[in-house]
């Protein structure tokens, strides 16, 4: 950040990264104040501090109370500007705006604070390598006009009116337009937002306790940012209708259309076997969330295994598992993606009776055939028995059951501690081998999966720690359809995660890292270091190495072994060195990760951790 009126700072340039941490860095940099009603203008520089996707930001805050309306804009002739808004714990931005300003590149971010306290303001470009100078301002808004009361609007009737600052703003500081209207209980209607100024955004609910409770929403039918709901009322009364757009920084003319909703799907025989033809147009009854929908219902036996399969040409697919048990129907599963725009479900059925199955497209209005089967397949084998510390061989063939994607696989299962980290790797001169581990209750659900982990081509090495006590089964499979051959699979117990070590503030830690420290999800390895830090200071933290690329996490503990990351750094030094500044929020104890941003890179690095003059 350089401000006009103040001092430029200067971050850290580099040649050897070793001999410039023993040095030390330069001055970190400072959080603004912004002030309301007075403006200030800056610059982002390559020195600025980074997010965790690399794009350089300044920062700023300001103090509001709870209920305070304020707006920042931020202008740029260089650059796109992007804005964030954070509380006091800096884990998500509360409001974010990118084109507010309604200028095209120039933002405008509009918010009213939940609470006392103080604020942040993240000052950035929309695309992280752009610099430049900009300007910046915060106001404080005046009170939101009170809500009138709502417009009258009935069944097949539609309104045309405006969105603009004389409306009223709802708990978001989104502006909207409110409607009344009477429904009998199971009643059923569609809801038409249409609009060419803003992406629209529709609510229906009622009126409890003085407050708006919504019912239902929709965003947009899947091909167009208008909004199109379908509603069934719970029971007898009047229910609202808001009208708004997706954001605040949005505004314009639209058009609101309540009409009466066709009646729902009804359920159509279908047998084990079959495959039929069917086609979705203009005509097809609509499910109660808006999309043109066929039902199918077929009854089946506890333990039985079967195979679902939607395929069309015309449009994107989508399946829907339910088991028929009242109303509504207990949902089980969904597919969109099993190849290409096709679906396809496959699934060991818990209970014996009625199911039905739902055909419908990825978004609201698809046209087109498509083709439908349900087939029983042979039930899964049970996954054979594993030991820690044993090498395994067998063979990938047509024999082997098939999982969603047609790849036959092998499965195995052992016991698991929770907290205690695993290796499973698996070799093949035959195939690409593929990784995946779940829990061994219910249908299997990957939790982890690898492809190339060893770094060699076809073989895998997946990291993975046990989230709790129990039994676990791993898939191993080729990547793709339609491989077979020999393969080996070996179970490797690494214990418990080595618990972090101590660092004090001012000091330099050397270490290495080697496949038997900790691994994150992704398979890069990381040593921990526990730090106690005071509220209010900022921290530096660089973490340099020549040998893989460093990546930096600064959080508290959580779950056992786990972090609530609270901020990262992969290039904030350069390519391959890490450099972060950080504020501590709260007087306590913290951890850093010094890790790897590639998997399974190893080597020596140097972590130094100080206080910002």
């Amino acid at each position: 950040m350089r401000r006009f009126h103040g001092t430029r700072l200067l971050g850290l340039a580099s040649a050897s990264a070793l001999a410039l941490l023993a040095a030390g860095g330069a001055s970190a940099q400072e959080a603004g104040t912004l002030t309301l009603g007075e403006g200030l203008d800056a610059a982002l520089e390559e020195s600025d501090a980074r997010d965790d996707l690399g794009a350089p930001y300044d920062s700023y805050t300001v103090t509001l109370a709870a209920g305070q309306r304020f707006e920042v804009e931020m202008r740029s002739d260089d650059f796109d500007a992007y804005l964030e808004l954070y509380g006091a714990d800096m884990q998500e931005p509360v409001a974010v705006d990118d084109d507010g300003a309604g200028d095209g590149t120039d933002a405008r971010l509009r918010y009213t604070a939940d609470a006392d306290g103080l604020y942040t303001v993240r000052a950035r470009a929309f695309s992280e390598g752009a610099f430049g100078v900009y300007n910046l301002i915060a106001r404080e808004r005046p009170p939101a006009p009170p809500a009138p009361e709502p417009g009258a609007l009935a069944l097949g009737q539609s309104v045309e009116s405006v969105i603009d600052d004389a409306d009223p703003v709802d708990d978001q500081d989104v502006a909207y337009d409110a409607y009344r209207f009477s429904a009998d209980q199971g009643e059923r209607m569609i809801v038409l937002l249409t609009s060419d100024a803003f992406d629209a955004y529709l609510q229906v609910g009622r009126m409890t306790d003085g407050g708006f409770e919504e019912l239902a929403f929709n965003d947009d039918d899947g091909e167009t940012l208008n909004s199109r709901l379908v509603f069934a009322a719970p029971a007898r009364g009047d229910y609202i209708i808001r009208a708004r757009p997706l954001s605040a920084s949005e505004s314009g003319a639209y058009t609101l259309s309540l009409q009466p909703a066709p009646p729902p799907p009804q359920a159509k025989r279908l047998n084990l076997g079959d495959s039929l033809t069917g086609t979705i147009d203009a005509d097809t009854p609509l499910n109660d969330e808006g999309y043109r929908a066929h039902l199918y219902r077929f009854d089946g036996r506890e333990g039985q295994r079967i195979d679902i399969r939607l395929e069309a040409e015309d449009f994107d697919t989508y399946l829907v598992l339910y088991r028929d048990d009242g109303t509504p129907p207990t949902r089980l599963d969904d597919n969109d993606d099993s190849d290409g725009t096709n679906s396809r479900l496959t699934r060991t059925l818990e209970v014996s009776g009625p199911y039905l199955i739902e055909v419908r497209g990825f978004s609201q209005t698809v046209e087109g055939d498509y083709t439908l089967s349900l087939a029983e397949i042979a039930p899964e084998r049970p996954p054979e028995l594993i030991a820690f510390g044993a090498i395994q061989e067998g063979v990938i063939d047509d024999q082997d059951p098939l999982d969603g994607q047609d790849r036959n696989y092998d499965s195995f299962r052992f016991t698991g501690v929770g907290g205690n980290r695993v290796q499973i790797i698996a070799r093949s001169g035959d195939f690409d081998t593929f990784l995946r581990i779940g829990t061994a209750e219910g249908e299997f659900e990957a939790l982890a999966t690898d492809d190339d982990g060893l770094g060699e081509g076809t073989d895998s090495r997946l990291n993975f720690t046990i989230p709790e006590d129990g039994d676990y089964v791993i898939r191993l499979s080729p990547l793709s359809q339609d491989n077979e051959g020999l393969y080996s699979i070996e179970l490797i117990d690494r214990g418990p995660a080595p618990a972090p070590g101590s660092m004090l503030i001012g000091a330099t830690a050397r270490g290495t890292l080697t496949e038997a420290d900790a691994a994150a999800g992704d398979g890069s390895y990381f040593d921990a270091y526990r730090i106690h830090a005071k509220e209010g200071e900022t921290l530096v933290i660089t973490m340099v190495s020549n040998a893989f690329d460093a990546f930096v996490i600064v959080g508290r503990e959580k779950d056992g072994d786990g972090i609530e990351v609270l901020a990262s750094d992969d290039d904030g030094l350069s390519d391959t060195h890490a450099r972060l500044e950080w504020e501590v929020p709260d007087d306590g104890v913290y951890i850093i990760r010094a890790g790897s941003y590639g998997q399974s890179e190893t080597g020596a690095y140097a972590l130094k951790v100080e206080r910002k003059p």
